[in-house]
């Protein structure tokens, strides 16, 4: 436990850090939330690809891109890969799954074992990177299938679904590919003696093959590194003891200033999504892999626990843990929970208010705790004892209402406009994607309609502003 000082009051803070040995008693750091100094989120160092018995997971993976296509996907190149894809994805299957299923051609196929993922170990890092590898494969196979009758479950075979759900325990992370997966895991170093920064990582596992998904990662560890500066703000303000003194409300000040410049900066790395990012591409060609399951194609996993419930909705920038730390340090209200001004529109009640808490469970289970403890101290709370602080905090409310608002336009572009467009023509039509899920529609992760949400969480933004009458 720590004791700290709040205005005079004195507040007892648990901290939890990532020991074995129970909570700790400290400070508050960043550290023990695996948050990094320089690159936040996004560990200091790369995750190793397996070894041992568990290559066979990395081979797979490797050669995944070369011989998979979107099961949508009618063009020449896709024809030509179609055995090629339907060899890799029998390997997968185990023969007392699929027993009428007969080698293809006469070509022999090696059935994976069901690897035992407890001699993985318990190194956070190389489960981080079983979960990487497995939820590719997984989304690699599911999303190149050949058609399926509608509402037909998808199974997931053993070899990848045992494995899969134990590792996806040990690390509290849903069985599914996440943002953490795609983004923060998915690189390692050009050159390992220079330190991790943007131009020296080469990202690794990419679905399409396209530079728009590659430049989709980049862009989003720009934004991440450069939320970097703000965690480090956080960090200051949990430790300040005493926000009564002249000079701490001096050292906030600056902090809220400061703010407000990196929120700026990260709006520019949002907009500047459109110099390298095709939106048509992105939508009809990239998004695809990382759906998740639906109503009209769920997934099962083969040897599961019966009637087990999983978070299946798939990879989404929503789950970045930035944004999220950056709204409960400023105390802005998704959950409708407060009343404040304006009041919420019908269009804003009628988004998933709990959208944000949904995308925390698809985040690492040490930056949702990092969350969790941020949220029981936001500056907002300081600033309405402190006038002096109303100014800046409002300044801080006011640049992520402006990255909000660029969110949107980004938004509309890449989505709402996208889904209103004609498939690229060796694509199976749009009616193929209906089939598959939400592709059809303008819709976000977790099925809402994507203007909507966009807009409450710019309208929620607004409300946060503290007004003098």
């Amino acid at each position: 436990m720590v004791n700290r000082l709040l205005d005079g009051t004195a507040e007892r803070t648990t901290y939890r850090g990532v020991r074995s040995d129970g909570p700790t008693s400290e400070p508050f750091s960043n550290r023990l939330f695996d948050v990094a100094p320089e690159s936040g989120f996004i560990p200091a160092q790369p995750l190793a690809k397996l070894k041992d018995e568990f290559a066979l997971w990395e081979r797979a993976l490797a050669d995944a891109p070369r011989v998979l296509k979107l099961s949508e996907d009618k063009g020449e190149e896709a024809r030509a890969k179609f055995m090629d894809g339907e060899r890799w994805r029998q390997q997968l299957r185990t023969v007392s799954t699929f027993p009428k299923m007969q080698p293809l051609e006469t070509h022999s196929i090696t059935q994976w074992p069901v690897l035992d993922a407890a001699r993985l170990g318990n190194k956070l890092c190389v489960l981080r990177r079983a979960h990487l590898v497995l939820t590719a494969l997984q989304h690699f196979y599911i999303h190149s299938l050949p058609a399926q009758p509608t509402n037909a479950p998808i199974v997931i075979p053993k070899p990848l679904s045992i494995p899969l759900l134990y590792v996806s325990g040990k690390i509290d992370m849903p069985p599914i590919l996440t943002f953490a997966d795609i983004v923060l895991w998915n690189w390692e170093l050009v050159n390992p003696d220079l330190p991790v920064s943007l131009d020296n990582m080469r990202f690794l596992t990419v679905f399409s093959g396209t530079e728009t998904e590659r430049n989709f990662y980049a862009l989003s560890v720009a934004a991440e590194m450069r939320g970097a500066e703000m965690l480090r703000i956080f960090e200051r303000f949990m430790n300040l003891p005493c926000l009564n003194e002249r000079s701490a409300i001096a050292a906030v000040t600056r902090d809220l200033e400061r703010l407000v410049t990196v929120i700026d900066e990260m709006s520019t790395i949002l907009q500047g999504a459109r110099e390298n990012i095709d939106p048509h591409t992105f939508y009809w060609a990239v998004r695809p892999w990382w759906n998740g399951s639906s109503s009209t194609a769920p997934w099962v996993f083969e040897g599961g626990p019966p009637n087990a419930s999983y978070d299946l909705g798939g990879a989404s920038a929503g789950q970045s843990s930035v944004m999220h730390a950056l709204d409960l340090f400023l105390d802005v209200d998704h959950a409708l929970k407060q009343a404040r001004q304006p009041p919420p529109s019908a269009d804003n009640r009628r988004a998933d208010t709990s959208f944000m808490e949904k995308m925390r469970r698809y985040m690492p289970a040490e930056h949702r705790v990092y969350l969790a403890e941020l949220a029981k101290r936001p500056v907002r709370d300081v600033v309405l004892r402190t006038p002096a602080l109303c100014g800046p905090y409002n300044a801080a409310v006011d640049a992520l209402k402006r990255f909000r608002d660029g969110h949107i336009r980004i938004g509309t572009l890449y989505i709402i406009s996208q889904a209103r467009s004609t498939p690229p023509a060796y694509m199976g039509g749009a009616e193929a994607f209906k089939q598959k899920g939400d592709l059809s529609v303008a819709v976000g992760t977790g099925g809402n309609p994507l203007s909507t949400l966009l807009k409450a969480g710019r309208d929620a933004t607004q409300r946060t502003t503290l007004r003098g009458d």
